[in-house]
């Protein structure tokens, strides 16, 4: 279990202030979680393969198919402004 002092010094280690309300609040969340996690290591979970995440992930992505480009000409057609074979943007660094 944690004492409220292990949380005052966890606090000043991370140069944070807490109130003794709030010391005391943090004390019985920590506790909880660290109950929680007591029971969860009573589970038995030989055989069980471990898991990076709860459901399976598929990969979402298509096929990478390697195609033709539009070409210069046709991705400057509706540029606002050009200049030769590049794109004309307002200057934004003075």
């Amino acid at each position: 279990m944690i004492t409220k002092e292990e949380v005052g010094h966890v606090a000043h280690l991370a140069r944070l202030h807490f109130s003794e309300e709030e010391q005391d609040k943090f004390t019985s969340q920590l506790n909880d979680i660290l109950t929680y996690i007591d029971k969860l290591n009573q589970v038995d979970t030989a055989g069980i393969p471990p898991t990076t995440h709860a459901i399976s992930l598929n990969n979402a992505f298509r096929e990478d198919v390697v195609k033709e480009s539009i070409g210069r000409d046709l991705a400057l057609t509706n540029a606002p402004d050009e200049k030769g074979s590049c794109f004309r943007v307002p200057k934004v660094i003075e």
